[in-house]
């Protein structure tokens, strides 16, 4: 079960029209912060992500499965169940799906307690964002960056723009 404020930090998204995937991404840093705070370990930083946006589905961001090809058939199977059960109603839901046995979430979480924590450091995220990042094309990159830009508003800009000076000037010194 996500944690309140990562709930609502992801309507907050939501409600300023950020994208899905940004709204999720506010469960994949719950997931990174879970990992370095030594609640779990995780075999990848992949691996962090994808429990991340596993959660951000069953939580009810309407993030799409990835497309046929991209990954295999049981992940992309996983994903189209995960945004079912984030979409039905509450009620609808505790009828309709079975839940998972305590049994299984023990077992889970005792296997993600023998995986390591590396994972979730800087740089392995960094690698990880740097080489998801190069799979797409520059085209769709460059709309992510001017819907961001977009949807930041007056005060979000201002900012940017104030730390990117700050960030030129350190550079600059260098």
């Amino acid at each position: 079960m996500p944690e309140k404020k990562t709930l609502s930090r992801a309507r907050a998204d939501k409600r300023a029209g950020k994208a899905p995937s940004t709204q999720a991404g506010e469960f994949v840093k719950e997931e990174i912060d879970h990992v370095r705070a030594g609640k779990h370990g995780v075999k990848s930083a992949k691996q962090a992500v994808a429990i991340g946006l596993s959660k951000a589905r069953r939580a009810g961001v309407d993030l799409k499965p990835p497309k046929k090809g991209a990954t295999s058939e049981s992940t992309r199977k996983k994903a189209q169940k995960d945004r079912e059960v984030g979409q039905t109603p509450a009620a609808a839901r505790k009828s309709a799906s079975k839940e998972t046995t305590a049994k299984r979430s023990r077992t889970t979480t005792a296997v993600l307690k023998h995986e390591g924590k590396k994972s979730a450091s800087r740089g392995a995220l960094s690698a990880q964002a740097k080489s998801a990042a190069a799979k797409r094309p520059a085209a769709s990159r460059s709309a992510a960056a001017k819907k961001a830009a977009a949807t930041k508003g007056a005060a979000g800009r201002k900012a940017a723009a104030k730390k990117a000076a700050h960030t030129r000037a350190a550079r600059a010194h260098h």
